[in-house]
């Protein structure tokens, strides 16, 4: 029998999470029964949403169950199967978790061709990160050419991709970041036009610098101190998709503030967006992505992290920001 190694949520966390909260245990693997089969773990993506599923406070997904492994996305390879719809050697995108191998039906599975792309491509911009960044800038920030978009988090797996997309839109795209580097990535390699460190420069005067006609479009992926700023700065009508709040979601109580008095005052469109509402967009963006990459109009950049064991520490690093591009762990390769 094959044995499993899963990372299991061993508690829930109050304040910001550290190793204990985890658990690195091996299991048995049951046999497979009806139509189920079995997959291999290939990659597994860390993403800072998956702090919210570590806690029973209200969210729009349900809380992970302790003692059993961290749900997140994979790429995985069926290594036997009782469904006629898959076959062994079949490569899927699914959501097995922190886990070498999985057990279970073919719902929600959804198979990769190989040819096209890296299979970690799949967990990244051709996947959930790439699929938030088309729908909520076009769907939400709906950008027009000569408009400011600001995009936060700008070297992350969303932000990244957001900001090339406004750019392909003819806007003037200005992106904040924490390091010297990050910022001169984002405006080597993914072309926009001005970057903030904010972690060495002050937020208002930079901002008040960066964009002198003010801001249309925030996409924001960090809340906080950054969402703050940036509202002191946004133009009538302007738009703000709210994908995410990373600088948030360790506080053990909600923070006072932002003030939202700029929303009403220049009647800005500030809405919230989680992605499983939108998985019908996937055809048009794939279709619109593949031909972006083809032509070299969108780059991407992952941070490989080796091993299911240093899953826990890839995606503490995400709250540090240690993380350069979309964070995935790599853990087999197919066979």
């Amino acid at each position: 029998m094959l044995v499993n190694r899963q990372i299991l949520l061993k508690s829930r966390p109050e304040g910001a999470p550290n190793a204990n909260h985890f658990e690195l245990v091996q299991r048995d693997l049951p046999t497979i029964i009806g139509g189920q089969m079995l997959r291999r773990t290939l990659w597994l993506s860390v993403d800072p949403y998956m702090r919210a599923r570590m806690s029973t406070a209200k969210s729009y997904l349900p809380p992970a169950n302790v003692g059993e492994p961290m749900p997140g996305g994979t790429v995985s390879q069926v290594v036997a199967s009782n469904d006629p719809s898959f076959a062994a050697g079949d490569i899927v995108l699914g959501y097995d978790g922190w886990q070498e191998y999985a057990v279970g039906d073919g719902k929600g599975l959804r198979k990769i061709d190989p040819s096209k792309a890296p299979l970690s491509w799949h967990l990244g911009i051709l996947g959930m990160p790439g699929l938030t960044a088309y729908v909520g800038l076009l769907d939400i920030g709906q950008p027009k050419a000569g408009e400011t978009v600001v995009i936060s988090s700008a070297a992350g797996a969303v932000g990244s991709i957001a900001g090339q997309i406004a750019k392909l839109h003819g806007c003037r795209v200005i992106g904040i970041a924490g390091t010297v580097d990050k910022c001169a990535y984002v405006m080597g390699d993914l072309g926009f036009d001005d970057c903030i460190n904010y972690r060495e420069e002050d937020l208002d005067s930079a901002l008040k610098k960066a964009c002198p006609k003010g801001i249309d479009v925030y996409f924001d992926n960090v809340g906080g101190a950054v969402l703050d700023a940036v509202l002191k700065r946004i133009n009538t009508h302007a738009r703000i998709p709210l994908v995410g709040l990373i600088a948030e979601y360790n506080d053990e109580k909600p923070r006072p503030g932002p003030n939202l008095n700029p929303i009403l005052t220049n009647r800005a469109t500030m809405r919230g967006m989680i992605i499983i509402d939108h998985w019908d967009r996937y055809p048009p963006f794939l279709r619109d992505m593949a031909q972006w990459i083809a032509a070299d109009q969108i780059h991407y950049r992952e941070d490989v992290v080796e091993g299911l064991e240093n899953a826990p520490r890839a995606f503490l690093g995400l709250f540090e920001g240690d993380n350069f591009g979309k964070r995935v762990v790599k853990v087999g390769d197919p066979k």
